[in-house]
């Protein structure tokens, strides 16, 4: 199953036991999700934690997660075990959430920058970013449906980030690697060669150099990979700490077992290995950054990117619980922006924004239409809209943007919701109720009756 170049690297490699390491590639990967407890309370049945992550839990069979309702409204995501220990790395790593700015510079598809969002906080600012355009449009997707305001999605190169000297706290590069961590999906086996894992190691070390000037004076580094290979892994946070002053972060492991410590020339990294861990392969290290480092001067006016009326705000109060101060205006559109504006400001004046904040509602001609962010945020009043609940059927259906009947709803806009949980607007406009879940989200799946029982029995 495996290519034999790659059977003969790990049986040479220091850590690792590959008899160990083969067999558990050979064995199917473990489910797990991550729950969103800003829109859920509840936990999956016959589940086993995850013990890292507090509001990890693997499941005992793997439910088909897009003909789940709770999915698209972002009570959960489905992220790999292994990479929700960024949480205790965060914790043990950060010592302030004061204001906090925070980059997660190759976020798609979104496991880690949905988890970053929730640690950092409201007042915090996470900026996620992905080059390639299709899998930015994820990233924003995804982190819409998890609910938070303070993200900007951003679409750059690594080299842009230069731009924005000093300005980061925190950084995590998740570099895109040879993906040996993955070998569980044939995919991953068959686009494997040597040649490619000395590709992602140039490419990584690019990564780290572009982005390395964005990083303030003690702030933090955290690179993983999903790779065993150590030319993509220690050897090139050595390589990055012999051109720059740095301190490599030891990690207390002390309560996790399985998790193997490296130790490469006082670089110290972490592996994740199947077959000692319940999760995919991960590599991880941190560093922080010992040089001076000069930050960027940001000048603007007071209540320069506002514009919003009285009216505005008292709209936007009547359907959020967000402060005045993140409300701006753009064009016809309401925003919940994130973080203050020394913050937001120069990350739009510097980079491709394809989100900021939350988008509430437009206003055209006296009147205000509510966007599809509104009804997935943790902010949103789902009271000030007439409620329709859906049993799950009916909230499939929704999601495949039919058009519910109009004797199911009052006239104006409704929100619709499944399991005390909002999917989106209808507005009944008497003849017919037309269904605003934005069409590039629909679901195209079709339905059995086992993918019900399955959905329907895996929380409690």
């Amino acid at each position: 199953m495996f290519p034999e170049e790659f059977r003969l690297k790990i049986k040479q490699q220091q850590y690792i036991d590959s008899e160990e390491l083969l067999q558990a590639l050979e064995r199917s990967s473990p489910v797990s999700i991550r729950i969103n407890r800003k829109k859920w309370k509840h936990n999956p049945v016959n589940s086993e934690p995850v013990s890292w992550c507090p509001d990890g839990f693997y499941l005992k069979e793997r439910p088909s997660f897009t003909l789940d309702p709770l999915f698209h409204s972002g009570c959960y995501y489905p992220q790999e075990a292994s990479g929700m220990f960024l949480e205790k790395i965060f914790r043990q790593t950060v010592k302030t959430l004061e204001n906090i700015r925070v980059l997660d510079l190759c976020g798609a598809p979104g496991g880690k920058a949905t988890h970053l969002s929730t640690l950092i906080g409201q007042n915090g600012l996470l900026v996620a970013n992905e080059v390639i355009r299709t899998r930015a449009s994820v990233l924003a997707e995804n982190l819409t449906r998890w609910g938070l305001s303070n993200v900007i999605v951003t679409q750059n190169d690594p080299s842009d980030f230069k731009r924005l000297p000093g300005f980061f706290d925190v950084i995590l590069a998740d570099a895109p690697c040879s993906g040996e961590g993955m070998f569980r999906d044939k995919i991953a086996v068959k686009e494997w060669s040597v040649e490619n894992t000395l590709l992602c190691s140039e490419r990584q070390k690019r990564i780290l150099r572009e982005v390395w000037p964005a990083l303030k004076e003690n702030g933090i580094l955290i690179y993983s990979t999903c790779t065993f290979n150590p030319e993509e892994n220690e050897k090139n946070i050595k390589w990055l700490s012999e051109r720059h002053k740095t301190g490599s972060v030891t990690l207390d492991i002390s309560n996790y077992n399985g998790i193997t410590e490296i130790d490469y020339e006082g670089i110290r990294g972490y592996g994740f290995y199947p077959g000692k861990v319940e999760g995919e392969g991960l590599f991880v290290s941190v560093l922080s950054k010992k040089e001076k480092q000069t930050g960027m001067e940001v000048k603007y006016k007071q209540g320069s990117d506002r514009g919003i009326s009285r009216e505005e705000k008292n709209i936007a109060e009547k359907l959020t619980h967000f402060s005045a101060d993140n409300l701006i205006k753009q064009n016809e559109e309401i925003i919940a922006a994130p973080g203050n504006i020394s913050d937001r400001l120069p990350v739009l004046k510097n980079l491709r924004a394809i989100k900021s904040g939350t988008r509430l509602f437009t206003v055209k001609n006296g009147s205000y239409k509510p966007s599809h962010e509104l009804a997935l945020s943790i902010f949103f009043r789902s009271d000030s809209f007439p409620v329709i609940n859906l049993d799950y059927t009916g909230a499939l259906f929704f999601l495949r943007r039919g058009n519910i009947l109009p004797g199911d709803s009052q006239k104006g806009w409704n929100i619709v919701c499944y399991e005390g949980v909002c999917l989106g607007f209808v507005n009944n406009i008497g003849s017919r109720v037309n269904n605003y879940y934005p069409v590039e989200w629909r679901i195209r799946m079709d339905t059995s009756s086992s993918d019900k029982e399955r959905i329907i029995k895996w929380y409690k």
